[in-house]
């Protein structure tokens, strides 16, 4: 399974992907915005997307919105991690269908526990 991690932090991004090479997961691709996820996008077929929201040139909302208009795909699972916990924050999110929601700062075994169940549902 190939991930696509998208956060302007590489901090963050660092984070994200060592939590899951811990997970067994070793396909990643990165990107700093989701401008340039776009672009990884068109080169790289991926299987799941993790994506921050608030980064410059394309915020992740824009990107989840991007990917579900997009043919061949707008069914790529999406999991948001983001510092917008306020329940309008998390309702828009959800309307443009990302998958599931997390709130940082989080510990790699949530982040396992939202993708777990982003999988099991696509897998019904």
């Amino acid at each position: 399974m190939k991930f696509l991690v998208v956060d302007d932090s590489p901090t963050m991004r660092r984070i994200v992907v060592n939590a899951l090479k811990g997970f067994g997961y070793t396909e990643v691709v990165e990107a700093g915005d989701g401008a340039e996820a776009v672009e990884q996008l068109k080169e790289h077929t991926v299987d799941f997307v993790i994506t921050d929201w608030n980064m410059p040139n394309m915020s992740g909302l824009e990107l989840t919105k991007h990917i579900r208009s997009t043919e061949g795909i707008s069914t790529l699972p999406i999991l948001m991690v983001t510092t917008r916990g306020l329940k309008a924050d998390i309702i828009e999110a959800l309307k443009a269908r990302v998958n599931n929601y997390v709130v940082k700062p989080f510990t790699p075994q949530i982040l396992k526990e939202k993708m777990d169940a982003v999988l099991a549902a696509l897998n019904k």
